[in-house]
């Protein structure tokens, strides 16, 4: 199942004749996948409403809810519908309420003339700045940990605990020491950890993953990305500076739930960016918003024409953080692989700001989807804060009698499957592509990716499928109308595919374009074997 990682292949994202082609594949795997289980189904959908800009991008048939899914919903809705448009009611008339996270947050309160999520943060600041920009009685340990700043895979973990909660101002203040970027920018000593501190405090500390963590992890593999060979002395200074300062705001006071939840739910955000990159729109509010405040303006020295600048590669590189453009950004970084120039010295030649731009796009886009190329103990950790969010999420939706999103139950959800597709289908393709880019200094990366991937896989088998709840939560016990749900799950698709077999495949791809079968990893299932030959499609084995 999914695009080949776990060898290998000499075809690869590279081989793809058209983007076309590969939108088409892309459409025939997760329509297979959404029919293999109903695991497969989660992950097919969580993955088409996360990463693809549009619904109709691929085109998945209608999942089939079993008749008990279908009565607990209705029982959901009966119960729910009258207290949900209650509380809307009372949530449009009070607009002076926390957010969905929580104080002052990303929510439904607030006043669409100002930014929400800004707030007075009291710091106590001294004439003197600390080694690493934060007080703390454990500096030795934290000297250690922040030794491996310029190396791929830092222990972001270690640094919170040995600086007091505050990995994001002692990672960036490094970063800016390493890089001599308060002497380029004449930025202060003390404005910049000001800034950090409010920054950082403007990261919700009760939001399981994107967090002021999460947001040091992407700013410090941001930083290691900058520093790889074939891009050496490719950007200005002025740029590098824009990237790192993207990283650091591109999560901030998010609310620990995601755009369509927003949507969803008619948030003072979705109404205020019409739907659009809402969370995206909003960090970049708020990210700017806090230079405002009391000695945190760390580009006060910057010319006007630098400002300008600086504020639009950072809006272009955070709203590249919607993963909704994920395939997008892909196929721009796809072509660019394909025309592009290297100097003898083997150093991309990027000539034009536009081309910077893409490859700073990405850039960032790869270091926030860069937990499953760190090492296992880091991306499980990684792993099991995104599950906590997301389940958190899902008990919102429940609670609210919303249909809950694609990963968010936790009654249902396959966490090792969920790695696997998400890996299979969106990283590995993204960083393969990264890596032919800056070839060969990210095949280390690469090699740790296909080892996690490989690792998920094989706790696949040790993961039972998810029993059935009944609508109180209770576990229902097997019984004849499980037999009978499986068989209308057989009827409904054995009918579906009769009368859909040009709904996956627009063509039958011709001989010549057998690099782009060899794209997929179909892992030897003797049901994918079958469809293959049915409907005249050979792909490669690994």
């Amino acid at each position: 199942m999914g695009l080949c990682c776990s060898e290998k292949n000499e075809t690869s994202l590279n081989a793809l004749p058209s983007w076309q082609q590969f939108k088409r594949m892309l459409n025939r795997e997760l329509s297979h996948l959404s029919e293999m289980s109903r695991s497969g189904s989660q992950v097919s959908e969580y993955l088409s409403t996360t990463f693809l800009d549009k619904q109709n991008e691929v085109d998945l048939p209608c999942t089939v809810p079993k008749s008990r899914d279908r009565k607990r919903r209705q029982t959901q809705q009966g119960q729910h519908g009258t207290q949900q448009h209650a509380t809307l009611q009372h949530q449009q008339a009070c607009s002076g309420g926390g957010g969905v996270g929580g104080a002052g947050g990303a929510g439904e309160g607030g006043t669409l003339s100002q930014i929400s999520g800004v707030r007075k943060v009291s710091l106590t600041s001294g004439a003197v700045v600390s080694r690493f920009g934060v007080k703390t009685d454990q500096e030795d340990l934290l000297s250690k940990d922040l030794e491996d700043i310029n190396k791929w895979g830092l222990n972001i973990f270690s640094v919170a605990l040995h600086s007091h909660n505050r990995p994001l101002t002692c990672t960036m203040y490094t970063i800016f020491q390493e890089r001599d970027l308060m002497r380029m920018f004449r930025i202060p000593a003390d404005t910049l950890v000001t800034f950090l501190l409010t920054l950082e405090d403007h990261y919700h500390a009760d939001v399981a993953y994107h967090n002021s963590l999460h947001a040091a992890d992407v700013a410090q593999s941001t930083h290691i990305l900058l520093s790889t060979p074939a891009l050496h002395a490719v950007f200005t200074d002025l740029e590098i500076l824009a990237a790192i300062f993207a990283a650091a705001i591109h999560d901030v006071d998010h609310p620990g739930v995601s755009n369509q939840f927003l949507i969803n739910t008619n948030s003072e955000l979705a109404l205020m960016y019409n739907d659009e990159s809402v969370l995206e729109n909003h960090h970049l509010a708020v990210g700017f918003k806090l230079l405002q405040e009391d000695n945190c303006d760390i580009f006060q020295n910057l010319s006007k024409k630098q400002k300008q600048t600086l504020r639009r590669m950072v809006i272009d590189m955070v709203l590249a953080t919607d993963m909704s453009k994920h395939m997008s950004l892909l196929a721009n970084l796809k072509t660019m692989v394909e025309t592009k120039k290297v100097t003898s010295s083997g150093v991309l030649q990027l000539d034009n700001y536009t081309d910077r731009m893409q490859v700073l796009r990405n850039m960032v886009h790869c270091a926030d989807l860069s937990n499953p190329t760190k090492s296992l103990d880091l991306y499980q950790q990684w792993n099991k804060r995104i599950m906590e969010e997301f389940f958190q999420q899902g008990d919102r939706e429940r609670h609210r009698g919303m249909e809950i999103s694609p990963m968010c139950d936790k009654h249902t959800a396959s966490v090792e499957r969920t790695q696997v597709g998400f890996i299979d289908y969106i990283v590995h393709p993204l960083w393969e592509t990264w890596a032919d880019l800056v070839h060969p200094d990210a095949q280390d990366i690469l090699d740790t990716l296909e080892d996690n991937r490989n690792w998920y896989q094989s706790m696949i088998p040790q993961s039972p499928s998810p029993p059935f709840y009944s609508s109180d939560g209770e576990e229902a016990p097997p019984g004849d109308e499980d037999e009978e749900e499986e068989e209308e799950v057989k009827r409904e698709q054995q009918e579906r595919r009769q009368s859909e077999t040009d709904f996956v495949f627009e063509a039958t791809p011709d001989p010549q374009d057998s690099g782009v079968d060899g794209l997929m990893d179909r892992g030897g299932e003797e049901d994918e074997a079958e469809e293959d030959a049915r409907n005249g499609v050979s792909l490669s084995e690994t």
